[in-house]
């Protein structure tokens, strides 16, 4: 028979061995749960997931790796990594090489990106990590992450095509573009923009816009940001810039304020053109139309002196063949007829506004001969002046279709003008080439040069800055005429104290 105590013990007994039961169902259940929840969670990360052993062996794969290799899962348990993943990325990216460091140091590797085409689909691209999986200090397992990035890649790689391209767009315009900040600080500063203004992006980045342009309108330019600032929308006008040499360049420009997805002002974009052709364009027909109407006006006045200036040299010649009794006289008939003959030049000069020369006049002429012929013309009086005469001409022959004793008359002008320019000696230079189907022909002097408020003149009709008496100022409209009767042009540089150079240019003829 049992005692109290004897019952009471096995009541205790039976008491842990139920408590142990429970406490062991109660594990199992937590251990069933944890291990359904942890499979529950691989199943529906969107990212693909492989346990691998240390026979680099596949323990586990999830859903979201069979999907994407087109296995089951029978397919993938068991077998090798290698036998799973291309061989060309096994060896390439050497996986099997970096899973093996993981079980040995226990550290995860991070950050690789792997490239993966399963049979019949498309390129994937993945990143991926790979994770020890450690169960008291014992690494057991090495889990291989790889997280699909192919559609943040092909997004980045269009967001990249996209800025390229725009990027090109800017590049390649030929018209200056280029962005401030809210400040008025350059950020970005296109090549048209290096090219005309002779300053690199590293020059004026970070610098204020409103410091490459001309000082005169540097507030206009302040008033168009503040403009900005309270709202306004984009504003257009004709600013200088002031580029490396310090030339000033006329540039039309239109200003258009930069904002965030919050309407902020953040910045300003500017897109400008160099005007500086259409200004020679425009000066170009001005001239025309000055000459054209010069012309006219010169051929009706020519033919009403000339009738009247014809019968006063008549009756002047007939007077100088009289007997006179003073010596006056007679100086005065001869003034009379020499001033008469001034004036019938004159007029012929003035005649060749209205009589253009007919294309029956024009032939095939060679520019190179002309200017030698010419300056053999000069040499004697350059030589009398102390001038040295230097020639450069890139080309033997240049023919053009012309008149060659009008031709000759325009170089002949230019330099003689170049040699008034020199009283005290200097240097005439003459530099010929072609380029394209075009031929240059440049007259450079180092005398005084021509004031900057006279460059716009020289070539109307009577404009001159010399003496009364040693010109017509017809010399230059008349080249310019000419010249243009040939489908060239005449163009002037100079700087007041060290010379001027003029630039004639004509249409060649293949030879």
């Amino acid at each position: 028979m049992c005692g109290p105590g004897n019952t009471a013990f096995m009541l205790s007994g039976m008491g842990n061995a139920m408590v142990t039961e429970v406490v062991e169902a109660s594990d199992e259940y937590l251990k069933d749960r944890h291990e359904k929840l942890f499979e529950t969670l691989l199943e529906t990360i969107p990212s693909s997931v492989l346990l691998i052993d240390r026979d680099m062996r596949i323990v586990s794969a999830n859903r979201n790796f069979l999907q994407k290799s087109r296995r089951r899962r029978s397919e993938a348990i068991g077998r090798k990594l290698g036998e799973l993943l291309p061989a060309a990325i096994i060896e390439y990216m050497d996986i099997s090489s970096r899973v093996r460091q993981v079980f040995e140091n226990g550290r995860a590797t991070r950050g690789e990106r792997l490239v993966y085409r399963a049979p019949g689909i498309p390129m994937t691209i993945y990143y991926y990590s790979i994770l020890p999986f450690s169960w008291r200090g014992h690494v057991e397992n090495a889990v291989l992450l790889m997280e699909d990035v192919t559609e943040q890649v092909r997004l980045s790689e269009e967001v990249r095509r996209a800025e390229r391209h725009l990027a090109s767009v800017v590049e390649s315009a030929t018209d200056l573009v280029l962005s401030t900040d809210a400040d008025g600080r350059v950020l970005t500063w296109n090549t048209a923009a290096e090219r005309l203004s002779g300053y690199t992006l590293d020059d004026v980045q970070k610098t204020l816009f409103l410091d490459w342009c001309v000082p005169e309108h540097r507030q206009e330019l302040s008033d168009v940001f503040n403009r900005f600032r309270s709202g306004s929308s984009s504003q257009t006008g004709e600013w200088d810039m002031v580029t490396n040499p310090g030339k000033r360049v006329p540039i039309s420009w239109v200003f258009s304020p930069m904002k965030d997805e919050t309407g902020r002002l953040v910045g300003m974009v500017a897109v400008g053109r160099d005007l500086s052709e259409h200004r020679k364009l425009e000066r170009e027909l001005r001239q025309s139309q000055k000459l054209a109407a010069l012309g006219v006006m010169a051929g009706g006045i020519a033919h009403e002196v000339r009738n009247p200036l014809a019968i006063c040299y008549s009756a002047a010649q007939f007077l100088n063949e009289c007997e006179f009794e003073s010596e006056f006289n007679r100086e005065c008939v001869e003034r009379i007829l020499a001033n008469i003959q001034k004036a019938s030049v004159i007029i012929e000069n003035l005649l060749r506004f209205a009589r253009p020369s007919a294309a029956t006049d024009m032939t095939l002429v060679d520019i190179v001969t002309i200017c030698h012929d010419t300056l053999k013309l000069v040499d004697n009086q350059a030589k009398i002046q102390k001038i040295s005469i230097c020639v450069s001409v890139d080309v033997q022959h240049a023919l053009v279709r012309g008149n060659a004793s009008l031709l000759q008359q325009v170089f002949l002008n230019l330099f003689l003008n170049a040699m008034n320019a020199m009283p005290d000696g200097g240097t005439l230079s003459l530099f010929m080439h072609k380029s394209g189907e075009e031929l240059f022909v440049s007259i450079t002097d180092t005398g005084h040069g021509i004031p900057k408020d006279d460059i716009d003149n020289i070539f109307d009709p009577f404009y001159t800055r010399a003496p009364v008496g040693k010109g017509t100022g017809l010399g230059l409209s008349i080249c310019y005429s000419i010249l243009k009767q040939h489908s060239g042009s005449l163009q002037a540089e100079s700087v007041h104290g060290k010379g001027s150079t003029f630039t004639v240019r004509l249409p060649v003829v293949e030879d």
